[in-house]
């Protein structure tokens, strides 16, 4: 894997950090802190297609994110959905808590989850 674009950090006071990358051609977006109300927001404007040409592709890696509310699962939905049919957002690393939620709701097969950012890339 190369990565092949620079850095972009945010941080909120509410703890939540996104770091977007890329690498070979597909966004990376490591999410780590807690995902309510409060910092959703960060999130779906990380989970939003830079690029509008068709086809865009993302992997969300959330292994550093221990818990989700609603509001975290209704930004996964829009992020799939920002996503043409050519594209795709892929999630990896989701842990514990966080995955049995996307279960429960039925969100693990209208996002595909994978053990980590390398199988998410090759999936």
């Amino acid at each position: 894997m190369t990565d092949t674009a620079g850095t972009n950090e945010q941080a909120e006071p509410e703890g939540l950090s996104v770091v977007r990358s890329t690498v070979d051609g597909v966004t990376v977006v490591t999410v780590t802190g807690e995902v309510d109300h409060h910092t959703s927001g960060i999130l779906r404007d990380a989970l939003a297609p830079e690029d509008p040409a068709p086809g865009a592709r993302t992997v969300a890696d959330l292994s550093g994110v221990p818990f989700m509310d609603s509001s975290g699962i209704n930004v996964l939905i829009a992020g799939h959905q920002a996503h043409d049919p050519a594209g795709w957002l892929r999630l990896a690393g989701v842990r514990g808590s966080v995955l049995r939620t996307l279960e429960i709701v039925g969100l693990t097969p209208l996002i595909a989850c994978y053990p980590s950012v390398r199988d998410a890339l090759e999936g």
